[in-house]
């Protein structure tokens, strides 16, 4: 009894003690990629800030060239304005004919005639250069003479020129018909004849030193000549209108 009481009155045994919580690694990664949210936005940022400096620089070149060309295009316009050339004008003041013989068959008519003919420059700040320039006498439409070469031409600022080509000389084949109006015409008295003159031209813009490209001339001229047949030489000019001139 004496030991069962003994053993009563041990001290119980002490728990074995538990192991301590496992601690969880902390994490030491910067915030940054912690959060990739964060460096998605300022990227994009920065690529925005990129683009509106891009844009930017792209409208400020394109309102530069706008106003260079509206400066340049106002220029031109003023200039234009100010310069724009107009027509020469060109009249027939007088005629001569020294022969006009009708043969058939084959249709020919051979003749030589002369015209002074008249231009004028009506611009105040800009001359004319003629080159290549060619005439000839056509009847109906058809022409009774050959062409003939003229000299160059420089025609000064509200000036007049005149020159005198003497054209025919050789026979030119024509049609019947043609033949046998003049015929008439001669044998009525009164002709009707167009003078023709070809070539190009080009203007000169005084004080500017500036030249324009070549244009084509096309010169018209509608006379009605007094003749009778067997007459030689200065003939009456029985109507005299503006000639038309196509440029």
């Amino acid at each position: 009894m004496a030991c069962a009481e003994e053993q009563h009155h041990l001290p119980p045994e002490s728990p074995s003690p538990s192991p301590p919580p496992q601690q969880q690694p902390q994490n030491h990664l910067p915030a940054r990629k912690m959060c990739p949210d964060h460096k998605h936005r300022k990227n994009k940022d920065a690529y925005s800030s990129n683009y509106h400096q891009t844009s930017g620089s792209y409208r400020a070149l394109c309102t530069c060239l706008t106003i260079l060309l509206l400066l340049i295009g106002a220029t031109a316009l003023t200039l234009w304005l100010i310069y724009r050339p107009h027509k020469p004008q060109f009249t027939v003041a007088a005629a001569a004919i020294y022969s006009l013989n009708a043969t058939s068959p084959p249709s020919q008519i051979s003749t030589t005639m002369q015209f002074t003919i008249v231009t004028r420059n009506p611009n105040r700040r800009v001359s004319i250069r003629y080159d290549r320039l060619q005439a000839f006498v056509a009847y109906h439409n058809q022409a009774i003479t050959q062409q003939v070469m003229l000299r160059p031409l420089v025609h000064g600022r509200r000036s007049s020129l005149a020159v005198s080509p003497v054209l025919g000389g050789v026979a030119v084949p024509v049609s019947a018909e043609v033949l046998n109006g003049l015929v008439m015409d001669e044998a009525y008295g009164v002709v009707r004849l167009r003078v023709v003159v070809v070539g190009r031209l080009r203007w000169k813009v005084t004080g500017l030193n500036i030249k324009t490209g070549h244009y084509g001339i096309y010169v018209k001229c509608d006379v009605v000549v007094g003749l009778k047949k067997g007459f030689v030489g200065q003939v009456p000019l029985l109507g005299t209108p503006a000639c038309k001139v196509d440029t």
